[in-house]
């Protein structure tokens, strides 16, 4: 029997809804999304964790405890070295954060790096297995001269050999062609013998076809949202891959449609007090991210900055940039935070009017290594270019992890000194964003409004001038990048 991951509590209406769901209208759901019979319900990581205390007042980790008083396990997307952050974290945060989330009610945790590089994924594997929790290793997955088949197969059985219960291919962008996924999930089972699960979106219109075609060649588990979360940028209607499968022999699922229709009417009602996050447009295939390959968060990050700059004219180039920057930088996959650097100096390379003038901080870091090992060689020509004719000297090789020095104990002295600590789970939450955690836990401190906060807004661009030197602050969605500008 083929089992779903039900995403509409994390990953769909973050897709959708700029992931402002709140806690209050998930749980009078929970007892009839336990009763489906669903593989597991993907609640929590990913952007989840930081939304929940920048924008609606609420303690992610109460959000978890509170959603896996359930049979059905509770699933997370884990950023491997970056756990639900952009940077690297030491060793020591990562595995307290996998305890605790442990302890607080996840069972299963994908975790994934956005270059495919396994080292970024050791801490956070060896953690889930050793608190007996199920280590789904993914893959991510993107299309370049260096991304085939045999190049997924490999990076799988590397996630098998560090101790992965299970690999999913994760499609962000929703590109991956129903052949390719057959494919991808035939080999991967053959080779590894592991169970397969496939992530993948609407964006371009074949999600549905692909998901069969994954189905058909062995997948075990494939991500669904239930359907008013659904479509376009999201994953796939639940419903309608059930009523695909009925009848399918051992494949067909033998969910109750009656429970799922019953679902549907009420996370109907949900959509509408969210009407204000949701656009249209994310509804829209878009058969551009076959060239592009632009996921379509990216492209509304993108869209804004620009016209916070007030250069949306130069849209269309920063898209026909966008995979020459990628390129340059040895085919990144575009998932956070990759996508996001690669997008924001697509933009500095157009607005500025010379490649690699200005360059953000980020990018730098990258081409040194340390956010692992590029998919592709870069060449020398572009090493020159972003850190300069002594390049040589800047570039690691050591997994990025074990450069962070251990940092729990500085972290959890700085939030008790600051009164922040009630329970051990605020440590965390103060070492993975110091700011936000801060004015969150902080007695009197004035609260994030959530109606107020459009995902919209505070995406811009900002000049600082001193002496002679510019100093630029580009904020793309939830992240702030330092550009600087090269001679």
């Amino acid at each position: 029997m083929v089992q779903l991951v039900e995403t509409i509590l994390r990953d769909a209406q973050q897709s959708l809804i700029a992931t402002r769901m709140r806690t209050e209208d998930m749980l009078p759901a929970m007892k009839d999304l336990d009763s489906i019979g669903f593989r597991s319900l993907e609640a929590w990581g990913g952007a989840t964790f930081d939304s929940c205390m920048r924008y609606l007042n609420e303690d992610p980790w109460e959000r978890l405890k509170k959603l896996s008083a359930i049979e059905t396990p509770i699933q997370m997307l884990e950023r491997g070295q970056n756990i639900v952050g952009y940077r690297a974290y030491s060793d020591d945060i990562v595995r307290e954060f996998i305890r605790l989330a442990v302890k607080s009610g996840c069972r299963i945790f994908r975790i994934f790096d956005a270059l495919n590089d396994v080292r970024n994924m050791e801490s956070s594997i060896k953690a889930v297995k050793e608190y007996g929790a199920e280590a789904q290793g993914a893959l991510c997955y993107t299309i370049s001269p260096v991304h085939n088949a045999d190049y997924f197969v490999e990076v799988a059985k590397r996630l098998k050999s560090l101790g992965c219960d299970t690999v999913c291919i994760k499609d962000m962008a929703g590109m991956i062609s129903p052949m390719v996924a057959y494919e991808l999930v035939d080999r991967i089972k053959r080779d590894t013998k592991l169970k397969v699960n496939l992530h993948t979106h609407s964006t371009s219109g074949m999600a549905i076809a692909s998901c069969l075609k994954a189905i058909e060649a062995g997948a075990d588990f494939v991500d669904t949202a239930i359907s008013p979360f659904s479509g376009g940028t999201s994953q796939p209607p639940t419903e309608s891959l059930v009523e695909a499968l009925r009848g399918y022999g051992e494949r067909d699922t033998g969910y109750d449609m009656k429970k799922l229709i019953e679902l549907k009417r009420y996370f109907s009602k949900v959509l509408e007090k969210y009407r204000e996050y949701y656009s249209d447009k994310s509804l829209m295939i878009d058969t551009e991210v076959f060239l592009h390959q632009i996921p379509g968060g990216m492209l509304s990050n993108l869209v804004m900055q620009l016209r916070d700059m007030k250069k949306i004219e130069l849209y269309d180039r920063v898209l026909q940039e966008v995979p020459r920057v990628r390129e340059d930088l040895g085919y990144p996959p575009l998932v956070t935070p990759t996508s996001q650097i690669v997008g924001t100096q697509a933009v500095m390379n157009v607005v500025s009017g010379e490649r690699y003038k200005m360059v953000i901080k980020e990018v730098k870091d990258y081409v040194k290594g340390l956010y692992g090992k590029p998919p592709a060689e870069i060449s020398d020509a572009i090493k020159e270019k972003i850190l300069g004719k002594d390049w040589k000297g800047m570039i690691v090789s050591e997994r990025p992890g074990a450069l962070v020095p251990p940092k729990l104990k500085e972290m959890r002295e700085e939030a008790e000194g600051k009164g922040l600590v009630k329970k051990e789970e605020d440590v965390i939450s103060y070492a993975l964003y110091p700011d936000i955690a801060e004015r969150f836990l902080k007695p009197g401190e004035k609260k994030p409004n959530a109606e107020s906060q459009s995902p919209n807004k505070g995406q811009k661009m900002e000049e600082k001038i001193s002496g002679n030197k510019k100093a630029y602050t580009a904020r793309i969605g939830d992240e702030v990048f330092q550009v600087e500008i090269l001679e």
